[in-house]
């Protein structure tokens, strides 16, 4: 069932959340505003010199390269600038939302290669954790990995399915899919060492290190249908983390497996621990 943008600004505002949902149009979306302060610019600086650090090192190739080409660390990013150089690369442009967005309008972003990106920043006093995703998670997290055109299909093609596999009763289960590869997932290709694209990890100045350096990190070889019945943990590190060869192996297992199937196989049975997989 869908709900209204009223209702949601109510229910938003009940929980607390920050953004302004009340300006929202039909489809959730906002105007950026770029009259964002000093002292917010300041904070955008401060996480990305202290966060590039880490990314330069760790990051996946195609996160770099991303992040070369839309230059997002300088000041905080204006949403058109930056949209017009990702329709360039990968097809895709960035929208402003107030925070989080109900499912469906999220979906309909996706399957037209709009990505959903708060328009408000952290404090100061949140460096290292916020609650709620916010821009710099959004936009350095998400973004740059966007620019490839492989993995923008897969996004693209998340959005367009998710609907009817949720229908299947399937919600939990593509929650996990989106969850272990786009926000933490890792990437060995042959003969390269280990890095990570997921924006969970590439937002995260502790965990990062910890999902791709730590001997303690779980690191498993990606299986869609294990990633698609294996729960996961959203306040602290993950206890598994999944490792993809190659975006085209994300892109060929989410076309062409029985996603169907796996969910009327599994969606009456019990999680699998992260642990065990």
């Amino acid at each position: 069932m869908s709900i209204s943008v009223q209702d949601y600004a109510q229910e938003c505002a009940a929980q607390g959340l920050r953004g302004d949902y009340s300006v929202c149009r039909a489809d959730f979306t906002v105007e950026q505003k770029y009259d964002y302060s000093q002292a917010e610019q300041d904070v955008w600086r401060t996480l990305c010199d202290r966060q590039t650090k880490l990314t330069q090192r760790l990051a996946h190739k195609s996160y770099l390269d991303g992040m070369s080409a839309l230059g997002l660390v300088d000041r905080i990013p204006d949403f058109h600038e930056v949209s017009e150089k990702l329709r360039k690369l990968s097809g895709w442009e960035i929208v402003a939302v107030p925070g989080l967005i109900p499912a469906q309008p999220f979906f309909d972003h996706l399957a037209n290669r709009r990505f959903p990106v708060t328009n408000w920043l952290r404090t100061r006093d949140e460096l290292d954790y916020i609650v709620e995703p916010d821009m710099f998670h959004d936009f350095f997290g998400h973004v740059p990995v966007l620019s490839q055109p492989v993995f923008g299909d897969f996004m693209q093609m998340y959005g367009e399915k998710a609907t009817d596999l949720i229908a299947l009763g399937g919600d939990e289960m593509i929650t996990r899919l989106y969850w272990y590869t786009a926000e933490y997932g890792l990437m060995q290709e042959p003969g390269q060492p280990l890095k990570a694209f997921g924006a969970g990890l590439m937002s995260s100045f502790t965990e990062l290190q910890f999902a791709v350096e730590s001997p303690d990190a779980h690191q498993v070889p990606f299986d869609i249908e294990t990633v698609m019945r294996t729960t996961y943990e959203i306040d602290k590190f993950q206890r598994a983390y999944f490792v993809l060869p190659s975006f085209d192996t994300l892109k060929d297992a989410f076309q062409n497996s029985d996603l169907a199937g796996i969910i009327k196989r599994w969606k009456a049975e019990q999680p699998r621990d992260p642990a065990t997989v």
